[in-house]
């Protein structure tokens, strides 16, 4: 009986939400999403935390600590990533199904959680910083900066504790679990609780504070404009403010695609959530990659937060110089100001 049945299991097909291998016996799709975003996000993260703890100068700045610590917790959401990798690879045949999904269900959320809130305090520090920048050292001071990082950990931590209480599910990044997409259903009124008391927050206030620091960029530029339209004659300060109003475009354009590709990531992934709780719509696949597209979020914001900061840029541009001098030495010629242009820098700040 026991050999018959084992015989059953091995030769039954296995669980995929999105395709099966029978030559390779294993859910080939999954395993290739999962590893390729696993090594972006990995890799992607290490170059950031590298280059923080490689330039002293960036721990000056606040926006840097908020940036470290979405680097360090989505770093870990890399490292998460390689658990369900391995079980659809069948490195983990003798793990607890039901613990594993659990585990790696509330341990990805907390994660993503301490990620978009860390989001959203780098708008906020960036709103801060523009619209009160004489009061802003007062403001955001050390000992705010690190109560704001600790508050950020221990609320992620806790707003997804009671889905292992049995209220809901916290998300389907377990779902490769076939235990975890059966057995774990989610409950409107828990989903509606984290997307109250997290996503729409969040999403808010990205919006609000990138919206009105673009509209801030957009006003100094159109002021700019009609200046150097009124004293036109005056040459010299027309190129000076009239690349003023350049820069101050390309960093209305940083925040756009900031804002951008926030949306772009993580609405599919919060509108799926709320119409599978509510039992209007329920598709596996839809899950998989509407999840994994939330997930991705964990590489686009160590490459656009860390590459639109400049001092980021300058500080990865140190650590890069021995490995290639000649390069880096013709872009730093290129972008040198010519002599006699050095003037106060009172654009938006990058």
């Amino acid at each position: 009986m026991n050999s018959s049945s084992n015989a059953n299991q091995s030769s039954s097909p296995l669980f995929c939400l999105l395709g099966y291998s029978h030559s390779l016996d294993t859910c080939m799709l999954e395993v290739a999403v999962i590893l390729f975003l696993a090594v972006l996000i990995i890799a992607g993260n290490l170059v950031v935390i590298f280059v923080f703890h490689c330039a002293p100068l960036l721990h000056h700045h606040t926006t840097g600590h908020f940036i470290q610590t979405m680097a360090y917790a989505d770093l870990l959401v890399g490292l998460s990533c390689l658990v369900p990798s391995l079980s659809l690879l069948h490195y983990l045949r003798g793990l607890n199904e039901e613990l594993a999904c659990k585990a790696f269900g509330y341990i990805v959320s907390v994660l993503k959680s301490v990620s978009m809130a860390s989001l959203a305090c780098i708008s906020v520090d960036r709103y801060i910083a523009i619209t009160r920048p004489l009061s802003y050292a007062t403001l955001v001071t050390p000992c705010r900066l690190r109560a704001c990082i600790v508050l950020v950990w221990v609320y992620s931590a806790l707003i997804f504790l009671p889905s292992f209480f049995g209220w809901g599910k916290p998300g389907y990044h377990g779902d490769v679990f076939q235990w975890c997409a059966d057995s774990w259903k989610t409950n409107p009124a828990f989903s509606t609780f984290i997307v109250a008391l997290l996503y729409a927050p969040a999403a808010l206030t990205v919006c609000f504070t990138y919206g009105s620091i673009f509209r801030i960029c957009r006003q100094h530029t159109r002021e700019i404009t009609q200046r150097h339209a009124r004293f036109s004659s005056q040459t010299e300060t027309g190129k000076g403010e009239r690349c003023e109003g350049c820069t101050d475009k390309r960093y209305a354009m940083v925040l756009f695609r900031i804002t951008s590709v926030f949306y772009v990531l993580w609405m599919p992934y919060i509108l799926y959530f709320l119409l599978e709780s509510s039992g209007l719509y329920r598709h596996m696949a839809a899950s998989f990659l509407t999840t994994w597209l939330a997930i991705s979020n964990s590489f686009c914001n160590c490459l656009i937060y860390s590459l639109s900061n400049s001092v980021f840029r300058k500080g990865l541009g140190n650590l890069l110089s021995p490995l290639l001098p000649s390069c880096l030495s013709c872009a730093e010629a290129k972008k040198a100001p010519p002599p006699g242009s050095l003037r106060t820098d009172t654009r938006c700040p990058v």
